[in-house]
């Protein structure tokens, strides 16, 4: 950018230096600034899909950030990522923001090896204050005077982390950390519980940090004598603070300065408070109101709908045409029809509502619906109390989210021998979401906990039939794990089972082990051997673990085995049957198929294919083996 610019000049983003070059500009170009940004996130999110509204709520606040620090000096960590979209675009990825969550492109989260500006990995929520609290010591210990900010929603706020984080950095000690609340009043499913009506409280004292402005001014022009003039100050200070809130915030009791609650959508306003804000050098509350969708109609009107949205047109705000269901809308849906015969079946979601189907539960039977916030370990601890008073509490979370109840699943569940079932939704590759997402680490994780049951359907009708038996044949800790998307079936309903399955072809010495929707895969991949002349049989397991304590006499008369599996290796079913075939002296040739790292974002299906578990991929690993 030229330095002689007028400040009345219109500006676009392609000229600017970003992000140094928003400091040279007034207010009135960041505004235009701020226009062209939600144009390119509309424009952008409609082709790719992604996090909408939650973004478009945050533009002024996040230009607003980036003109008064100094990144990536100042470390900016954003909680979750789902509001980063414009931090990426204010960072130098503008050129390349068209290709967001699309294979070899920028990542819909903060991530570190993508931007220096981005400090902190993040795709789950209530972690940032943590980060920024280790990144303060940090700066004091190698003697750095910068600033830790840490911007979260008020979703996140129903974290327990959060306030673990804020109990241990408001200690009165001399720190550059500054929390920002983006409250929007709308997390992914509305906001529950005591938390939210505090914050609504919170939300109706605005007066108090314009009054506070006005009185410190006029403070300031008085000159400071000796220590009575500057207790009498405070006292000021405090006595119009005790007026006009009437008590003291939460977020002071724990340490902090707090600042707000302020408009999210107004420059002068959000920059004062921020210089406010950083004169302090300790740690501050920083409350900003937005709204969610701000500046496209469809989403300011159904912020829900758009905090995660697929494809969609921008002139009607309609998505793109899927199908009708899904698995998560057949697993709702199943699980309203067990509860109409059964009023001990109680349903559990960590804020995800919509994401797991149960909105129709919730319809249906409010009073055994549970929505108890972005709090995981609660949840499943919750469902403990419920199963020792006899109910029938199900969980259903995405299989990400699940790895942060693993100590509550162990010692609250398992040791107890509690009966709760859990709904994993989003299990194996999820796709664009990519690595903080992808769900494939709940088969190693729950296969080490003592008397777990998991099954794991093929389709809709299996994911029923198991859900029953997940329910009312199990006694303690029992899963269902199920894919995002709907279902493909190739295969003959006479396939369907609750336990395991083999489909055999003549004079075959080839064997395929696999379960889920890999099933599908693995079915193809026959029939395409099958017209070469390779015969292989198919093991499809639906009840993966604990494995039936005959398979393993029944599978080693195979000379080839591959195991096909959606799932990291390391604890995965393929390497229990691996250990099997060793204790029974095996010599034939078995190998797997797994993930061996954390998966990028691309599509399901181009995950899948790089993975090796595609119906063409298994089919030309089979005859690589035959050779």
């Amino acid at each position: 950018m030229k330095d002689n610019v007028n400040n009345n000049e219109k500006v676009t983003l392609e000229e600017l230096d970003l992000p140094k070059d928003l400091k040279k500009l007034s207010l009135n170009q960041c505004a235009g600034l701020c226009k062209e940004i939600r144009n390119i996130l509309i424009s952008t999110v409609s082709a790719t899909g992604g996090h909408l509204a939650s973004n478009l709520g945050a533009v002024e606040l996040t230009m607003a950030i980036h003109r008064n620090f100094n990144s990536p000096e100042d470390k900016i960590v954003w909680d979750v990522g789902h509001q980063a979209y414009t931090h990426k675009i204010l960072t130098g990825r503008l050129d390349r923001f068209s290709t967001l969550r699309q294979e070899d492109g920028i990542s819909g989260f903060p991530k570190p090896e993508e931007s220096p500006h981005d400090v902190f990995i993040s795709g789950h929520s209530s972690t940032s204050v943590s980060v920024a609290c280790g990144i303060c010591e940090a700066m004091e210990l190698q003697g750095k005077d910068n600033y830790a900010v840490a911007v979260i929603g008020d979703g996140a706020m129903t974290g327990g982390m959060f306030y673990e984080a804020m109990n241990n950095c408001g200690r009165g000690l001399q720190r550059n950390l500054i929390v920002i609340l983006n409250d929007n009043n709308m997390s992914i499913s509305k906001s529950v519980g005591s938390l939210s009506k505090y914050l609504t409280s919170l939300r109706n004292t605005e007066k108090y940090l314009s009054t506070k402005r006005a009185v410190e001014r006029g403070l300031g022009m008085i000159p400071i004598v000796g220590n009575s003039v500057a207790k009498g100050i405070k006292n000021v200070k405090d006595s119009v603070k005790s007026n006009i809130l009437e008590q003291s915030t939460m977020f002071e009791d724990m340490g902090f300065i707090y600042l707000g609650p302020v408009n999210g959508h107004n420059l002068s306003e959000l920059e004062e408070v921020i210089h406010m804000a950083k004169s302090y050098h300790q740690p501050v509350f920083i409350h900003v109101k937005t709204v969610k969708g701000k500046g496209y109609i469809p989403a300011e009107q159904n912020p829900g709908e758009y905090h995660g949205i697929s494809k969609f047109d921008i002139a009607t705000g309609n998505p793109e045409v899927s199908a009708a269901d899904s698995y998560s809308t057949m697993f709702g849906k199943e699980l309203v029809r067990l509860a109409e015969k059964d009023d001990k079946i109680c349903a559990i979601t960590a804020a995800m509502k919509y994401g797991t189907g149960l909105q129709f539960f919730h319809f249906k039977y409010p009073e055994r619906f549970f929505d108890v916030g972005i709090a995981e370990q609660h949840a499943v601890t919750f469902a403990g109390g419920l199963a020792s008073m006899g109910m029938i509490p199900v969980f259903a979370v995405y299989s990400t989210f699940l790895q942060r109840a693993y100590d509550q699943l162990v010692h609250d569940i398992a040791i107890g021998g509690l009966h709760i079932v859990l709904g994993i939704d989003r299990a194996g590759i999820v796709g664009e979401d990519g690595e903080t997402h992808q769900g494939l680490l709940d088969v190693p994780m729950l296969t080490t906990i003592p008397n777990t049951v998991i099954y794991s359907p093929s389709c809709y009708s299996e994911m029923k039939m198991c859900m029953k038996k997940a329910l009312y044949s199990e006694k303690g800790l029992a899963a269902v794990r199920y894919p995002r998307g709907s279902e493909e079936m190739s295969f003959s309903k006479y396939h369907l089972t609750t336990e395991h399955l083999y489909i055999r072809e003549e004079n075959s010495d080839i064997l395929i082990i696999t379960y889920g929707r890999l099933y599908n895969e693995a079915y193809k991949a026959q029939q395409l051997l099958k017209k070469e002349g390779i015969n292989c049989d198919i093991l499809k397991l639906t009840k993966i673990y604990p494995l039936e304590s005959d398979l393993g006499a029944e599978i080693s008369k195979y000379n080839t085995i591959v195991f096909f599996e959606e799932s990291m290796g390391e604890g995965s079913i393929s390497e229990k049957i691996g250990d099997v075939l060793s204790e029974l002296g095996y010599r034939g040739d078995y190998s797997r198929v797994t993930a061996k790292g954390f998966v990028k974002q691309a599509s399901v299906m181009s995950c899948l294919e790089k993975l090796g578990l595609t119906s063409g991929k298994m089919a030309e690993y089979i005859r690589g083996r035959r050779k």
